[in-house]
């Protein structure tokens, strides 16, 4: 398990987050429904090159959640500029996964962000996105937060192996569920779901245009939540190369091919 043991407040939200290695700084950005453990089997690899930064997301993993907060993609890149500045950092190298991705974007092209590097996969970052159960949920978002919480837990668990192509371990689907549930997490789960809002991506779709740095896109071929045909779009509109395809891999791909993004960040760093 990757440590989170510092803390920041922005904006009236609790921050946590933590950071391991030595030499310029890289910053790791995870995605929904999940935290920075997605990272734990990927930075202790690039820790011995870089200074590795995460964080968990604003309402998510060990940050604060409470009622009436705003956990939107519109607040996450505004904490991660925030951030930016809290840890002192200019252009690292990023390498960013989903709503990660959208805010490494949004960051980017309405925050002014500069990065090193960016390496980015399976990330929400073009219209459409939402699945059948993203949509039925904003729909019927109070319902579902005051389920029985075995009900709650069962869906839960569904949902999080839905985005993986191969079976999750035991380990990792308790490692993404349980921030998600008690009386405070089942409600934030629900919370953010509600504020899944496409208008955060078509506020920079517009924008996107070749960045001033080495762009890398990967994508997991069995993704079921986000096809491989976006991550080609994706390549084209930001000035990458071709869309790397990871076989045997679904949306998760850091479960699936934990290897193929070390790599993937590797070959970047080594060549930015």
């Amino acid at each position: 398990m990757l440590d989170l043991p510092h803390s920041v407040t922005i904006e009236n939200h609790r921050i946590r987050w933590g950071r391991i290695g030595d030499g310029p700084p890289l910053v790791a950005l995870h995605g929904t429904p999940f935290s920075a453990q997605v990272w734990r089997r990927i930075v202790p690899h690039l820790a011995d090159r870089r200074t590795v930064y995460f964080h968990d997301m604003a309402g998510y993993g060990l940050s604060e959640m409470r009622p009436g907060q705003d956990v939107s993609l519109a607040v996450q890149n505004r904490v991660l500029a925030a951030l930016f500045s809290h840890w002192g950092i200019e252009r690292p190298d990023v390498v960013a996964h989903d709503f990660g991705g959208a805010t490494a974007l949004r960051g980017y092209f309405l925050n002014g962000l500069r990065y090193r590097s960016l390496t980015i996969f399976d990330a929400v970052a073009l219209a459409p996105w939402g699945s059948p159960f993203v949509q039925h949920v904003r729909n019927h978002s109070e319902a579902f937060a005051g389920m029985p919480a075995y009900m709650h837990k069962a869906l839960l668990r569904a949902y999080i192996q839905g985005s993986a192509y191969h079976p999750l371990s035991e380990e990792a689907l308790e490692i993404y569920s349980t921030p998600w549930t008690g009386e405070i997490g089942q409600s934030a789960f629900y919370r953010q779901i509600a504020q899944m809002d496409q208008t955060h991506t078509d506020d920079v779709q517009s924008l996107y245009a070749p960045m001033n740095c080495p762009v890398t896109v990967l994508w997991g071929e069995r993704d079921d939540w986000i096809p491989f045909a976006k991550g080609v779009e994706l390549a084209g509109l930001l000035g990458a190369g071709p869309c790397i395809p990871v076989p045997q891999a679904g949306h998760l791909v850091q479960e699936d091919r934990p290897e193929a993004i070390v790599a993937a960040v590797l070959k970047r760093i080594s060549d930015a």
